[in-house]
C-alpha cells in the first residue's frame, strides 16, 4: 500500500517508516506540520532546513505546511493537506508513530476516516523499552532536541540515545519513549538513512510559554 508519513523528524516517526517498510507499504511522502509562530517542525524546535536534509538522506520527498497552535484549524489544515497529497500520490495509507495515548490514536482514526485515508499505527500497544531497545540496536542515532524543564536540565539537551540514557530514565520513572511530551528528538542516522546528519554547533536555549521547555538550538549541520 502507497502510504503518507507523518513526519516530525524523531525517532517514532523514523521508527515507524521503518517498520511500515518490514510490513510491506511503501512510502511516498513524508508530512510534516510546521508552527507557523515559530517557523520550525511542531513541538521538536526543528528548523524546516534539517528536516530538508532528512528527506534527502531518506530518499523520500518532504512536503511542509504551516499551522497554527489552534487545535481546530490545525485539523481543517491537516485534512485540506493530507487530501491533497493523497490524490497527488494516488497514497491509500497514512503512517503514524503513536504507541499508547488512546486521544492520540481516536483524533487520528476518526480524522483519516473522514478524509478517506487509511491509518497505519506500527509500534501501537508495543511495549516501550520494546521499542526503543529494537530501535537503538537496529542502529538508529537520535539526539534530544527539546525537553520539559520541570524534568530535564540543559544538559540533557543533544544527548543520544542509548542504553544509558534509557536506564536514566527508567530509574527516573519517566516513559523512555517520552510518549507523554516528556521529550523529543531528532534522528540523525540509521539503516534506512544514505547518509549520517553531523550536528556541528549547537546550544540548548529555554523556552517559556504554557510551559517551560529546553530546546537544542543547532545552528550549524551537514
Amino acid at each position: 500500500m502507497k502510504t503518507l508519513i507523518s513526519w516530525s523528524g524523531g525517532k517514532d516517526s523514523c521508527f515507524a517508516l521503518y517498520k511500515s517498510v518490514q510490513q510491506g507499504h511503501q512510502p511516498c511522502c513524508l508530512v510534516n506540520f510546521v508552527s507557523e509562530e515559530y517557523n520550525r517542525c511542531c513541538f521538536h524546535g526543528i528548523t524546516n532546513d534539517l528536516i530538508s536534509l532528512q528527506a534527502e538522506s531518506l530518499g523520500i520527498p518532504v512536503v511542509q505546511y504551516p499551522v497554527p497552535a489552534d487545535m481546530k484549524e490545525y485539523e481543517s489544515r491537516f485534512k485540506k493537506a493530507v487530501t491533497k497529497l493523497k490524490q497527488k500520490y494516488n497514497a491509500e495509507g497514512m503512517v503514524f508513530g503513536d504507541i499508547y495515548l488512546d486521544e492520540h490514536k481516536e483524533w487520528v482514526e476518526r480524522v483519516c476516516n473522514e478524509i478517506g485515508i487509511i491509518p497505519v499505527e506500527p509500534l501501537w500497544n508495543l511495549p516501550v523499552i520494546s521499542i526503543i531497545n529494537e530501535f537503538i540496536s537496529t542502529g538508529f542515532k537520535s539526539v534530544i532536541v527539546s525537553g520539559k524543564a520541570d524534568l530535564f536540565d540543559k544538559t540533557f539537551m543533544g544527548r543520544i540515545i542509548d542504553f544509558d540514557l534509557v536506564n536514566e530514565l527508567k530509574s527516573r520513572n519517566i516513559c523512555v519513549c517520552g510518549e507523554n511530551g516528556e521529550f523529543h528528538s531528532f534522528v540523525i542516522d540509521g539503516p534506512i538513512f544514505n547518509k549520517k546528519i553531523e550536528i556541528l554547533e549547537s546550544e540548548p536555549v529555554l523556552k517559556e510559554g504554557f510551559w517551560k521547555h529546553w530546546f537544542l538550538d543547532i545552528k550549524k549541520f551537514q
